[in-house]
């Protein structure tokens, strides 16, 4: 039976209450996007043998991997003149958007743990967590789900060949992984090949799952860890945070247990490029700052309240305009990448060699 998305968890960055003055489509009615074939690889945007030269560039250990990481990214078409309601991957603008953002600030965060798998599918659109569009919007992010869903079941008949794997997500990618954990995983016999799922940037209550559990030391395995990143003492809405965020997992992504706060000295690193946070501020005067992605380590804190980690805002080049940000969900991943790249090896060494 099918559950209901829009009960699914969001954050307060899809939740802005923006007013929306265009009409998009009736979803029965919008033009047909056409369906991905995961047997062709341009329908992936990463298989571990196509990597972009980011990746390589990136990677410390460029040998096969005895894991995979099969990563979901987050919503990424958000413009109001849209009025689709699921992206069309065929699109060079939207293919490189992914390539830009989620694959080189999140997805390289597992790859030197696993051999990383990324497959294009047909994202909602922003405008789907809005009650205005409830509908609609449900059936947009079902039609999403449907591709997640293909594309893992030709990963498992093709690619895996039994090897364990991690899921990595965020945000509206969390929702897909998520539904996909209940249908294939949770209490399933796939569940012995799960090393651990990263769902980060979207609600996951403690009970979400029958079987899998918040984990809850660094070298744990077989569970799932969580979070959503807020500037240090700040909250989302109050009645946003009763919804959305209060009762929520909230790991501690430096120290992986259930240490309350950590000091910047624990942090191992952020990976940014100045001209990225300018892009996503809207500052695009100030874009020339650099392109070259580097690891700054030891640049926050984190402190884990009711539903949420705070973070003080990293000691990087653009700090001062990171300074008027509170809502730090589009740095979920990124500023805890080395973080998460050391934690993953460690599990994946665990599993590996707790079924020799």
């Amino acid at each position: 039976m099918k559950r209901k998305f829009l009960k699914l968890y969001i954050l307060l960055w899809f939740l802005t209450g923006c007013k929306i003055t265009y009409k998009p489509y009736d979803f029965d009615n919008s033009p047909v996007i056409t369906e991905p074939d995961y047997s062709d690889e341009k329908n992936w945007a990463v298989l571990p043998n196509k990597y972009p030269e980011f990746i390589t560039n990136i990677q410390d250990d460029k040998i096969e991997k005895k894991a995979d990481v099969f990563y979901i990214y987050p919503t990424l078409i958000t413009g109001k003149k849209n009025r689709e309601w699921n992206a069309d991957i065929n699109d060079d603008d939207i293919r490189l958007d992914i390539y830009e953002r989620p694959i080189k600030l999140q997805a390289t965060a597992w790859v030197d743990a696993a051999n990383l798998y990324v497959p294009f599918y047909r994202q909602a659109h922003l405008r789907v967590f809005n009650d205005k569009f409830k509908v609609d919007g449900e059936k947009a992010l079902w039609l999403a789900y449907s591709d997640i869903k293909r594309s893992f079941q030709y990963y498992l008949k093709n690619y895996n060949n039994g090897k364990p794997f991690i899921i990595a997500s965020h945000s509206q990618g969390t929702l897909m992984a998520k539904e996909l954990i209940k249908e294939f995983i949770d209490e399933k016999p796939l569940q012995k090949q799960l090393v651990a799922a990263y769902l980060i940037g979207t609600r996951i209550q403690k009970d979400e799952f029958k079987s899998l559990k918040p984990m809850t030391a660094p070298d744990e395995i077989g569970g799932f860890v969580s979070w959503m990143t807020y500037k240090y003492n700040t909250y989302p809405k109050k009645s946003n945070y009763e919804r959305w965020f209060r009762s929520a997992v909230a790991t501690n992504p430096i120290t992986w247990d259930e240490q309350i706060e950590s000091n910047i000295s624990e942090h191992k690193g952020m990976l940014y490029a100045p001209a990225s946070l300018y892009k996503y501020l809207g500052l695009s005067l100030f874009s020339s700052g650099g392109n070259e992605l580097k690891v700054y380590p030891g640049k926050t804190k984190v402190k884990v309240i009711d539903g949420l980690i705070w973070a003080t805002p990293p000691n990087i080049p653009g700090k001062l305009f990171l300074g008027i940000v509170k809502d730090y969900h589009f740095a979920d991943i990124n500023l805890f990448w080395k973080d998460i790249s050391e934690n993953s090896k460690i599990r994946v060494s665990k599993w590996l060699k707790m079924n020799k």
